[in-house]
């Protein structure tokens, strides 16, 4: 659009329409006449970005505001909202000219079409801060928070519906950002007003333009157009308000013809045909008393047919938010479906103007179909927008609404996304909503394209620019309360988190040194240190250097791990033992060594090996030969370093009789909590295997506990351990 740059003072024609204006009329009489004459030569020969010339759209939505209800006042400023943007200090020139109220309403008005034309555009070009479903949200409740006085919302109302008949006539279909915002955030604000023929034009109009075809295929199902409807709608609102009459109830009888949105809304949300839309036509009668409502429900059955499964008694059950009415469905003489609803006026106003009201029962969808949900704050807040229409009427700018949405305020992002922030946030508020990577990394803003400190207040509609480093995290002094940098708690959260992870990553680095010097001692720096940790009962080697790092973990336990002992066998012991595994030449659960008869062996207790396992055998001095499995990791650097003795080994096939038992390690993860040990050990009790040693510890909530159990075969374990990982609170079970 063309931009004309017009001076307050000079050679410009503004001086002397301000000086004309004021000479001849009173601050607000014939404000109309004045406003049109004073834009007239700003605007006649610009266009809008539509295409519509400036001042036809001007005289139009002056004409809207008119016809629902509008001030002179009100309409007066639908020029000077225009002619504010071809002037460099439109606040001084309109406030001259009209006065501080008038300068008020066209500034604040035209801040609001240029946050709501950076949206749009950010809709359509780049990511969102957040999803669309909260962006949508989002613009709604901003557009009420930078409404201070309802005109606002009004003049906003009021052009965007002639936006949309414009392209309406000209048969140019608006940009889709246009009319789904006119959908989602438009109608629901003129429907929440109560401003009911702006709603369901601009719904027809937008979802036109969005579903083209859906919106014919309606339009051609209705067997009637809309005039012809609510023509038929007037004569039967007569014919039914007078047959009441006649039968001595007092009514008042009002139409309620559909239109195509909300016939497809509903079709939509409660996935109904066409056909089972029942209230395309309907009537709401009007009458003094409860008594009377049923008196009149009784005579609307006597005059049509009713459907019986279509009547709701709200009266003697009301709905959860207070509604009460009588709702009927009945066919006329040619078997039309016309819905009736019946209440009293008090019941009547509750339900047009009460908290949670008509509003919320049509887009919150206490039926469950789709809608806007919309929390009693919010509603309470939408109340007070209800009470202040009767303001609305009255000279503009005697009555703010003041305190909408307190509590919260919205602010820009450089490309125009939308950030909702609490009430006093700061620019690392701001850093920490939009990522925290960024809230960590900031160190500077910009509010407006000019620097600030990080601790100043932001307000609603500023555009926030963060600098940031590359790397970096955040100062302590944002956690001090009295120097004000952080307001929202999650801010506050994100900054706590990141000093606590700096104390963790100290902690075990202090953990990994510990275990590092360990294992140099014991020559093992070859050995991984997940294993370590997985042998020891942790899930990462960074959960064993915290608790060694906090001195929760006892360095003396990876010692026994490394260093296991090798027990040396009293000679009576010793007889015992080659009585007991090698008599005949296949020992009675024991193990074979290939080749040689009667040679001792004893099972690792590093490993613990059993049945079926794979094993392999290592010549010790003096200890015969240790037994250990073929993934044992000590069995690996024994080989590794003394190949030589290295022997192979089998497991022998005792006699059933005899079958042996070997002891195994379990290690079981799980959340703390009271009776754990008991219910573990009362699986491997159920399951007839002996438990006959059991080492626990609980670090942060979690327990790990090691199981010493005896099998006769490992292979059956593995089901074992299955049952015990469905107990309650075990997180994994496994042999170790």
């Amino acid at each position: 659009m063309k931009s004309l740059t017009v001076e307050p003072s000079g050679s410009s024609p503004v001086p002397e329409l301000i000086a004309a204006t004021a000479q001849s009329l009173p601050e607000q009489a014939h404000a109309l006449v004045r406003a049109r004459a004073f834009a007239e030569p700003l605007i006649a020969g610009e266009t809008l970005d539509t295409g519509e010339n400036t001042l036809a759209h001007a005289d139009a939505v002056a004409a809207i505001l008119k016809v629902i209800g509008g001030s002179e006042a009100m309409q007066a400023a639908s020029y000077l909202v225009y002619a504010c943007e071809h002037l460099n200090k439109p606040r001084e020139v309109i406030a001259k000219a009209f006065g501080d109220s008038f300068a008020e309403l066209a500034v604040e008005t035209t801040k609001l079409v240029h946050v709501q034309r950076q949206a749009r555009m950010a809709q359509a070009s780049v990511q969102r801060v957040n999803a669309p479903a909260v962006q949508t949200e989002n613009v709604r409740k901003m557009l009420l928070a930078f409404s201070r006085d309802l005109r606002v919302v009004m003049l906003r109302l009021a052009s965007r519906l002639q936006t949309l008949r414009y392209h309406a006539a000209s048969k140019i279909a608006a940009p889709p950002s246009v009319a789904r915002e006119s959908l989602q955030v438009f109608a629901p604000l003129a429907n929440r007003l109560g401003i009911w023929q702006v709603k369901w034009e601009m719904e027809d109009l937008a979802f036109r333009f969005l579903e083209p075809d859906t919106y014919r295929e309606v339009a051609h199902l209705l067997d009637e157009k809309r005039a012809e409807r609510e023509v038929f709608m007037e004569q039967l609102r007569g014919q039914v308000e007078s047959d009441l009459r006649a039968h001595s109830i007092s009514a008042s009888v009002q139409g309620r013809p559909k239109h195509i949105y909300s016939i497809v809304r509903k079709m939509r949300g409660k996935s109904l045909d066409f056909d089972q839309v029942f209230d395309i036509r309907a009537l709401r009668v009007i009458v003094p008393t409860v008594k009377d409502c049923y008196a009149a429900l009784s005579r609307v059955h006597e005059r049509f047919k009713p459907i019986e499964s279509e009547f709701d008694d709200y009266i003697a059950k009301p709905k959860p938010n207070g509604y009460q009415s009588l709702h009927t469905v009945v066919r006329d003489d040619a078997g039309k479906a016309i819905e009736i609803q019946i209440r009293t006026q008090a019941m009547h106003d509750h339900a047009e103007h009460g908290v949670a009201a008509h509003w919320a029962y049509k887009e919150a969808g206490s039926k469950g179909y789709a809608g806007v949900s919309a929390s009693s704050d919010y509603d309470a807040k939408i109340a007070v927008l209800r009470q202040l229409l009767a303001w609305e009427r009255d000279l503009a700018g005697e009555v703010q609404n003041q305190g909408l949405f307190d509590d919260r305020i919205y602010v820009l992002t450089p490309d125009a996304a939308i950030v909702e922030l609490p009430q006093g946030a700061t620019p690392v508020d701001f850093a920490y909503s939009v990522h925290t990577s960024l809230g960590h990394r900031c160190r500077g803003a910009k509010v407006d394209g000019a620097m600030v400190p990080l601790n100043t207040p932001l307000q609603n509609g500023q555009t926030v620019e963060v600098t940031a480093i590359k790397e970096g995290g955040p100062s302590r002094d944002w956690l001090n309360a009295d120097l004000g940098y952080l307001v929202s708690s999650r801010a506050k959260a994100k900054v706590r988190a990141w000093f606590n992870a700096q104390i963790t990553h100290e902690t075990v680095a202090r953990g990994r040194e510990a275990v590092e010097k360990l294992l140099q001692r014991e020559g093992r720096t070859a050995m991984k240190l997940d294993d370590l940790a997985s042998q020891l009962g942790f899930k990462s080697a960074d959960d064993l250097f915290e608790v060694v790092g906090k001195d929760e973990f006892s360095l003396r336990n990876i010692e026994t791990l490394l260093r296991p002992p090798e027990p040396v066998l009293p000679p009576d012991e010793f007889l015992l033992l080659r009585k007991s595994r090698n008599v005949e030449k296949t020992p009675k659960g024991g193990v074979l060594v290939v080749g040689i008869d009667s040679l001792l062996t004893q099972l690792a207790k590093c490993c613990k090996p059993a049945p079926p396992d794979a094993i392999g055998g290592f010549v010790t001095r003096g200890k015969g030969v240790s037994i250990h499995r073929a993934d044992c990791s000590n069995f690996r650097e024994l080989a590794a370093r003394n190949a030589e003795r290295v022997i192979e080994v089998q497991w022998g096939h005792p006699k059933a009789a005899d079958a042996a038992v070997y002891p195994v390690d379990v290690a079981v993860e799980a959340a703390d909590r009271q009776g754990l040990l008991r219910d573990i050990s009362e699986v491997f009790a159920k399951e007839k295997m002996n438990v006959i040693g059991v080492q626990t510890q609980s670090v942060k909530g979690t327990a790990w506990m090691t199981f010493t159990v005896e099998v006769a075969d490992s292979a059956r374990l593995a089901k074992v351990l299955g049952t015990v990982a469905e107990v309650s609170g075990v997180r994994s079970a496994r042999r170790r």
